[in-house]
Formats: structure tokens, C-alpha cells, sequence
């Protein structure tokens, strides 16, 4: 029976509701919010910058506690700056349900990355108040601190980060601690922050696509599958510098002739082996990086993503291979050191999965299961609690960028999901 599971959630509801009853997301609304954030730190082509712990963030950070507390939210920040607004529910003692995700921005980026999933709960918890709908469990909408600038806030919330991190620099010009502390958290106590398994019933992240496949397919919803790993070298080649113009071709040793044969490797290896896997090099550095000098030496990235930790090694095995090869003929060394800052794949919950594909079907929205390329806060949260991830589409798949844009009408598609889910796990979808 249509919204069958959402029925069962609402017996304890200030009034009760029918399966038509059920309240819908206002397009009009999400979009003059989303509107209204992007005055904080609105760049004149467009876009915004917004980065963690910039003047600009903190006057956001207070727009959005204005949000949560017009939604009937009870809003605090703790020990990491992560802003944390809670509806406290009629079960006794049961563990919360969380929907979040973040407002800070990259450099000149756009208007909709993260916070859709932060402007989309609150319109959640609004719609809840709204129609005097009381849920078992308590609920907390999160906008986490610095996700862009390594997901800090949920790293802290999941009790994964390191005292050394504090002392990186943001964005911003201040430490990370310092900026913690600017936004009203405090470094020094982050072990409060932490969640152990059991505090939580399920974590939820609304998020734009910020990639092409669901705009190019008329997908209206995309259902994580899980989000992808990541793992990064720095590969170094080594030949010998000597002068341009008195070097024969053939007695160089070009170094950066080498490094150009394995970036065409590394693409050649993701492109035909099977699979969703991605590498990439971002980053060269020849030197001594003179026009009358052959390179001598090259400094390159090499990142490799997929939902599987065993592809990622057997693509990274694949392309060291290739270098090999590419080494002797060339008499180049490569040697491959790894960046310990990898991010672990995190697979989303089957149940949860289930229950966003079995909302999107319930409003007749089409939906299609895909895995998620970018890192997410929920990869955090995901060490914790069982996550859930629900896209909406990326107009062009354009994301970090000031001409990022996904509809109102979508961006309401997305929230319409996001409440049914969340409504159907406080009735006790997870344990039946």
C-alpha cells in the first residue's frame, strides 16, 4: 500500500495524517533560502566564496542558525563548530536520526554544493512543524564544519581527527583550530564532539549530483550506492638535465618526456579497465623548468577513486607497471611515494537504499542507484552509523564553479525524498 511504512511513523503525531496529508516541499521556498545564503560571500561574476572560518562563513553560519531556530530547532555548536539543531522526539532514550551537510564553499565555487543538503533539512524539520508532525526519535539537522577543507566537522563527529590537523591552515589564514575556535567551537575539548555506534539510528545527506549523469539521463533522483575511496601519490621521475640545444635527441634522458608517456598511461589504464574506477594526475612540476634546459626531474600527483579498496590497488599495480616499462626504456626512474590521506570507500546502507528508492517511487520520481565520485561528510559519518545519500541533478553536471545550478523544482524532489525516508526509518524501517 502506497506510503505504507509512512503511515506507521505517524501514530504518534500531534494529527494524524493520510497518505495525501503527507506535507510536500516548497520549491519557491528552498530556492529563496538558497538565494539569501549565497549573499555571504557572493563574488561579483557570480558563485560564491565561502570558505571555512572566513568572515563570510560566519555570517552564514548565523543565517542558517536563524533557519533552525524558525523550524522550532534547538540550535548549538559543538566542540568542532559544527552547528547542530534538535527536535527532541516522543520515544524515550532512542538514538537520534541526523540529516546534514555543510555550507562552506572552494574558492569561487557555487551556490548549491552542500548547502542544499543544509537549506533542504531545515525545510524538512519545517514542513514537521508545519503540520504538527511529531517523530519517535529525536532529530538533529548538522551543517558541518570545513568540509571542503578535509571534512573537519565530521571527522570530529565520527572521532577521527588528529591533533595535528589543528594546526593545518585554512583557507581562511587561521589554523584549523584557531578557526574552530572562531566559529565558536573549542580545539581543545573535540572528544566531545564524538558519536559512538548506538548514539545514532541513521545518517541522511542530501546532496547535488555534481556530475552530468543524472541532468543528461532526466534522472530525477540519484541513490548512493556508496562513496568512492581515494588514494594519492606523489610520483617523482628522475632523468638528467643538460642543455636544449647541444643535447642530441637521442642521448637524452627527459624526464618530463617520461612523465608525459605515464600520464597517458594512467588514463589509458582507468579508460579499459572494467569498471567505475577514475584516475587522474592534477599536478606536474618539471624542473629546472627552463625553456633551453631538458628536464631532469618531474613531480606529479597520481589519484586513483573507487567504491572498492581491491580496484584501487589493481589499478594503481596496473599503472605501476606501466611506469616500469616506461622507466627502463627511458632510463627515468619512477618512484611512487603514497600521501597518507586517503579516504576509505564507504558503502551506504542496503536498507537505507531501499527506503530512498522505495520514497522516489512513491511520489513518482524516477530514480536510478550510482555510486558517488566526490567525498561527503557521510564518508565520516559512515564509521559511525549506517548513511544514506540521495542526489538531485547537477544542470550540466557543473559543480565548483560559479555556474553550478540545480532547479527548485529538483532541489524539492530531493527534500520530498529526504523527509520520507527519515520518516519511514523513525517508524522502524532499520529494525523490521
Amino acid at each position: 500500500m502506497k506510503f505504507a511504512i509512512l503511515l506507521a511513523c505517524l501514530s504518534a503525531t500531534a494529527t494524524p495524517a493520510s497518505s495525501d496529508e503527507l506535507p510536500l516541499a516548497d520549491a519557491g521556498r528552498i530556492e529563496q533560502r538558497i538565494q539569501a545564503l549565497a549573499r555571504f560571500g557572493a563574488n561579483p561574476n557570480g558563485g560564491v566564496s565561502r570558505v571555512a572560518f572566513g568572515a563570510a562563513d560566519l555570517a552564514g553560519r548565523e543565517y542558517v542558525k536563524g533557519l533552525m531556530r524558525d523550524a522550532g530547532l534547538a540550535v548549538r555548536v559543538d566542540a568542532a563548530g559544527n552547528i547542530i539543531g534538535r527536535i527532541e522526539g516522543t520515544g524515550s532514550a532512542l538514538p537520534v536520526i541526523i540529516l546534514g551537510s555543510h555550507i562552506d564553499s572552494v574558492p569561487e565555487g557555487g551556490n548549491y554544493d552542500g548547502d542544499v543538503g543544509v537549506i533542504g533539512a531545515i525545510e524538512a524539520a519545517t514542513l514537521l512543524r508545519e503540520r504538527g508532525i511529531a517523530t519517535h526519535h529525536p532529530l538533529e539537522i548538522v551543517s558541518f564544519t570545513d568540509e571542503e577543507g578535509g571534512t573537519v566537522g565530521s571527522k570530529a563527529m565520527a572521532g577521527k581527527i588528529g591533533r595535528d590537523a589543528l594546526g593545518l591552515m585554512s583557507q581562511s589564514g587561521l589554523t584549523v583550530g584557531d578557526g574552530i575556535r572562531a566559529v565558536g567551537g573549542d580545539p581543545d575539548r573535540l572528544d566531545t564532539a564524538r558519536r559512538e555506534p548506538g548514539d545514532i539510528e541513521a545518517y541522511l545527506e542530501l546532496h547535488i549530483e555534481q556530475g552530468a549523469i543524472l541532468d543528461e539521463a532526466g534522472v530525477d533522483i540519484g541513490v548512493v550506492e556508496g562513496i568512492v575511496g581515494i588514494r594519492w601519490w606523489d610520483v617523482t621521475i628522475e632523468g638528467a638535465a643538460n642543455h636544449a640545444g647541444t643535447t642530441p635527441m637521442d642521448r637524452r634522458r627527459d624526464a618530463l618526456l617520461s612523465a608525459a608517456e605515464l600520464v597517458l598511461a594512467v588514463n589509458r589504464v582507468a579508460a579499459t579497465t572494467p569498471g567505475t574506477q577514475v584516475a587522474t594526475v592534477g599536478k606536474i612540476r618539471a624542473e629546472p623548468g627552463a625553456p633551453n634546459v631538458i628536464p631532469g626531474r618531474v613531480v606529479m600527483s597520481l589519484e586513483i577513486r573507487d567504491l572498492a579498496e581491491a580496484k584501487m590497488e589493481s589499478v594503481y599495480r596496473s599503472i605501476a607497471s606501466e611506469a616500469a616499462k616506461i622507466a627502463q626504456a627511458r632510463e627515468t626512474p619512477v618512484n611512487f611515494v603514497e600521501v597518507d590521506i586517503a579516504l576509505k570507500p564507504a558503502p551506504t546502507d542496503a536498507r537505507l537504499r531501499g527506503l530512498i528508492a522505495r520514497s522516489a517511487a512513491d511520489l513518482g520520481l524516477s530514480h536510478r542507484v550510482m555510486p558517488s565520485g566526490a567525498g561527503h561528510d557521510a564518508q565520516e559519518i559512515a564509521n559511525v552509523t549506517p548513511i544514506g545519500m540521495i542526489f538531485v541533478p547537477s544542470k550540466g553536471g557543473i559543480s565548483h564553479s560559479p555556474r553550478e545550478f540545480t532547479a527548485p523544482a529538483d532541489m524539492a524532489n530531493g527534500v520530498n525524498v529526504l523527509l520520507r525516508t527519515m520518516l519511514a526509518i523513525d517508524g522502524g524501517a532499520l529494525t523490521k
